[in-house]
Parts: C-alpha cells; sequence; structure tokens
C-alpha cells in the first residue's frame, strides 16, 4: 500500500501537497503570461480618456475589453488543458477557449492599433500579429479525446461523462472551503481532492470499476461538497471550533473509504489479471507450447 511523504512544515502536516496531481499544483503553465496579456489591456483604457472624441474613446474601451477578455479565456483554456493532460480517459474541451482568446486579443489589438494609427490596414497587419503570437506563446487547444482508442467507447465515455462530474463537485469544495478563511480547512479539502483523483485514475486504467466507484464518484462527493460549503458558511460566522473538529472528522471518514475503495478496485484488477494469466497458460499447454512452468 502507497505511503504518503511530506514536509514537517507542510500544509496538513505534509499529506497534502504531496497527492495533488502534477499538473493541477500552482503555479499553472502560462498563467504569468496571462497576467500580462491582463495588464496590457489596461494600455487603451488608459489611452482612452486621451482621445479626442467619443468613437476614438469606444474604440480604445473596446480594445481593452477584449484583451482582457481574450486573457481570461486563455487562462481557463490552460487550466482546461491541464486537466486534459492529469487524466488518462478525457474528451477534449467541449470549448476551445484558447482559440476564442487568441482571437478576442487579435481583435483587441486591431481596435487599439486602428486608433492610434487612424488606418484599417495597419490595424489588421498588428491584429493578426497580435493572433500568431498568441498561438506561440500558448499553443493550441487539445483538438482529440485521449485514452479511447481501441476500447469500449460506450464504457469510455461513461468514464469521462461521470469523473467530468466529480471534478465540478471537487472543484465546488474547494470553492467553498475558501469562504471559511481557514488554512487548515483548504489544505484537508486539497488532501481529500487528491486521494479522489487517484481513485479517479484507476477507473480510468479500468473503465470496468466504473460501476463499484459510482457512489463515491456521486452521491458521496456531492453530499461532500453540500457538507463543505455549509461547514464553511458556519465557520465563517462563528468559528465554532466543534464544527471544523466534526467536518475534519467527516474528510477522514471519506478520505478512508476512498483509500480502501482504491485498493480493493486495484486487487480486482490484479485478480483479472492472474485469470488472464492462467487461461493464457492453459491454452498454451493444451496445444502443447512451452509455457516455462
Amino acid at each position: 500500500m502507497a505511503r504518503r511523504f511530506g514536509g514537517r512544515y507542510s500544509p496538513g502536516g505534509g499529506q497534502a501537497g504531496s497527492r495533488v496531481p502534477a499538473a493541477m499544483r500552482p503555479p499553472l503553465r502560462g498563467r504569468a503570461r496571462t497576467t500580462f496579456l491582463m495588464l496590457l489591456g489596461a494600455i487603451p483604457v488608459l489611452a482612452a480618456f486621451g482621445q479626442d472624441g467619443p468613437v476614438a474613446m469606444a474604440g480604445c474601451l473596446l480594445a481593452g475589453a477584449a484583451i482582457s477578455g481574450g486573457a481570461y479565456l486563455t487562462r481557463e483554456g490552460l487550466l482546461a488543458e491541464a486537466r486534459w493532460s492529469e487524466r488518462r480517459i478525457a474528451r477534449r474541451p467541449a470549448i476551445p477557449r484558447k482559440a476564442f482568446g487568441g482571437v478576442a486579443v487579435g481583435a483587441g489589438v486591431m481596435l487599439g492599433a486602428m486608433t492610434g494609427l487612424d488606418g484599417l490596414l495597419p490595424g489588421l497587419l498588428y491584429g493578426l500579429i497580435a493572433g500568431g503570437l498568441h498561438v506561440v506563446a500558448f499553443g493550441p487547444d487539445p483538438m482529440r479525446d485521449k485514452g479511447m482508442e481501441g476500447v469500449d467507447t460506450f464504457q469510455t465515455e461513461r468514464v469521462a461523462r461521470t469523473i467530468e462530474e466529480a471534478e465540478v463537485y471537487l472543484t465546488a469544495m474547494q470553492d467553498a472551503v475558501l469562504r471559511a478563511k481557514d488554512r487548515d480547512a483548504e489544505a484537508r479539502v486539497a488532501r481529500v481532492s487528491a486521494t479522489a483523483r487517484e481513485m479517479f485514475r484507476v477507473v480510468e486504467d479500468d473503465p470496468r470499476d466504473l460501476n463499484a466507484a459510482r457512489k463515491f464518484l456521486s452521491v458521496y462527493l456531492m453530499g461532500a461538497r453540500d457538507a463543505t460549503a455549509k461547514f464553511a458558511d458556519l465557520y465563517a460566522a462563528t468559528r465554532d471550533r466543534q464544527a471544523k473538529v466534526d467536518y475534519f472528522s467527516l474528510l477522514d471518514d471519506l478520505e478512508r473509504a476512498m483509500d480502501a475503495r482504491r485498493e480493493t478496485l486495484l486487487i480486482s484488477d490484479r485478480t483479472d489479471l492472474d485469470v488472464e494469466i492462467e487461461v493464457l497458460r492453459d491454452r498454451l499447454k493444451a496445444d502443447g507450447l512451452p509455457t516455462g512452468e
């Protein structure tokens, strides 16, 4: 059974950070560049107040809004790409956010350049250059499903859909616990989320495990999300220490249950492998071929 390791001064006793998937750990790849884009969007907004007429001012304000909106879409696209990269079975993002972000940034630069340079052609050229630089800086969106080749499409679709719903519950838990303004609670929820994602990986490796894990991926995580929201609101208002103890006890029970279920699924997978090996060996023996035994 896997053991947890961590530093003495890590949040939650050094157990939370070590189990968070690498692709989901801050800082998000490219996050600094999207922050720079958002700051860049402030330039045409500031320039708007120095324009002579309302049309030029409106053009600058729209340019700033487009660039900032494009930066936000790009950041969301990077997060979707990180989740896609982390998972073994994943559908491509339904919305190519990075592509739309690049178009928005290019349009914003075009509007700003048209206002400053007083011409459509120069603005169009600058917009195309900005869009191209965006692609170079952030890359394209994932354009294919992953881990669904050569396997039962129906089963993998069910797994992908169920895990996407479970990820929504985890995200809601992590957002809700922020309202409690308690770092221990945030670290504890992060650890539970990492434990849940370990179960996700097991189910992705063998979609037949979905039925055995479905209650953990839906009912239990939905209950944990609701409990987290209620705890966060209560603790933020009262700082009730007993409520925190009870909530942590609930998370302990949930984490132990998920660990036990994951181990059961792994044992089941090992048993299935042993059966397949024995069946193949029996066939080789029946055909009079050597098996190495």
